[in-house]
């Protein structure tokens, strides 16, 4: 099971450095804020990304993923984001902080499990790439099977599509 997770570690590590390479030679095209993107997000659980601009600055959020951990399960999430782009000024490129309202659902062996998320983060937009990277904390509020608090965090990356 080590050998397993390390080699997807290993891939996603190789993939994201690619995806940094190939964005960052291109300069074809400028941050995205607008669009739809895909990529990767690390935490518990580990899966794949999207995001889709809705205006300047709303975004829906999509993410698929499954666990590591000593339970196995499959996780789907959607998120509606708020982004806030005059807070942090920086020199190169944008980092809006944003914020939304959305739900999971979980499924385990045992059960499913719906619980309500609250998303805080932050997402740097590359200047003159087509990436942008991600980091958030996501209190959660699980609500079904039985009504648990827990709190969440991811790093993540996507590319987007022009």
């Amino acid at each position: 099971m080590k050998t397993v997770i390390s080699n997807s570690l290993t891939g996603v590590i190789f993939f994201f450095l690619w995806l940094l390479a190939m964005t960052l030679s291109g300069g074809r095209a400028q941050a995205q804020e607008s669009g739809f993107g895909l990529g990767i997000i690390l935490g518990e659980p580990t899966g794949l990304t999207a995001k889709k601009w809705l205006s300047t600055d709303t975004a829906l959020d999509f993410a698929a993923a499954w666990s590591f951990g000593g339970e196995d399960s499959i996780t789907l999430h959607a998120d509606f984001l708020q982004h806030k782009f005059n807070l942090i000024k920086i020199e190169s490129g944008s980092l809006p902080v944003y914020y939304g309202i959305g739900g999971r659902l979980k499924f385990d062996k045992n059960d499913t499990r719906l619980a309500a998320r609250i998303p805080i983060g932050l997402n740097y937009h590359f200047e003159g790439a087509v990436l942008d990277v991600f980091v958030e904390v996501v209190p959660r509020l699980e609500l079904v099977p039985s009504t648990e608090f827990d709190i969440g965090a991811a790093l993540g990356v996507r590319y987007f599509f022009k």
